[in-house]
Parts: C-alpha cells; structure tokens; sequence
C-alpha cells in the first residue's frame, strides 16, 4: 500500500516540569523545534519526526522519590506506529526506558560517557540505546558506544 505524501507532519511535544524536590521533568538531551513556556514551572518542547531525545521523571514526596525513570524516544511520523510515554504526545518510538534511580543514573552515566567522546547522542545509532536498555534489564554490564562503532553506523555516512 502506497503512503501518500500529502500526511501532515507529526509534531511530538513534551511537556516538562520543575517543581523542586516535588516534581522534575526534564530532557536530557534533545533537539526541539520550538520551546513555549506554559507558565513558571512548566514548558512544552515540541519535535519534528525522527528525532531522538532523552526524558527524564522524577518525583518525591515527604517520605521521598515515588517516581523515577528515564525514556529515550524517537520521535515518530505521520502513520507509524508509537508506544505512549507520559508527558509525551502522542508519544514515540522508546528505544530506552528505565526505572528506578540506580537505573536512570547507569543511563545517565553512559549519555556522558558518549558526550566525553564529542557524540551528540541525538545521533546515536538506536540499536544502542536498545542494546544499552536490554543489557541493564539483565543486569549485565552494557558494551561502551565507541567512535568506531558511531563511525560504522549507516546514519553517520558509512555504507
């Protein structure tokens, strides 16, 4: 069946919050096409498809963090189909998700680890935020993201 080209774009936003200590809602990384601030605490970024970026969840209470994961999504088009992610409409294509602190900081520690090599990690192949997802769900250590491997990827001009 033939995809006609007259699908509008489907833009993705996410809206993200601080309230310190109480509720933070935040991208990691990302390149958003537009930024509108809803008021003090709250903005929404919105995203052309195809595009990746990480968000991050957390909130406590007086007893302290009920919530905290970490999703890495990219951004769908017209017609593809999307898992649904809270705060992200209408929501993407997760290639990470992570819960709990020790987890979303072992996520957090590996985006650094590819920024330290001058990777923007919204050009990260997606095999290895899945690679990276699957290796911390069996709790086994996950394979770096090296320049070599950035190099090899289809995306970054190899064949």
């Amino acid at each position: 069946m033939a995809i006609s080209r007259d699908l509008p774009v489907l833009i993705t936003t996410v809206e993200v919050t601080w309230i310190e200590k109480v509720v933070e809602r935040w991208l990691r990384f990302g390149r958003p096409i537009a930024d509108t601030i809803l008021d003090r605490q709250r903005r929404m970024l919105s995203f052309s498809p195809d595009n990746v970026f990480a968000f991050v969840l957390w909130a406590a209470n007086e007893y302290g963090t009920v919530e905290s994961h970490i999703d890495i999504v990219r951004t769908v088009g017209s017609g593809e189909d999307y898992q649904t992610v809270p705060c992200v409409q209408p929501g993407g294509e997760v290639l990470l998700h992570q819960s709990s602190w020790p987890r979303v900081q072992r996520v957090l520690e590996a985006i650094d680890t590819v920024e330290a090599q001058d990777i923007d990690p919204t050009e990260v192949s997606p095999d290895y935020w899945r690679h990276l997802h699957q290796r911390l769900e069996a709790r086994q250590q996950p394979d770096a993201y090296t320049k070599a491997r950035h190099r090899a990827w289809p995306e970054n001009g190899m064949p």
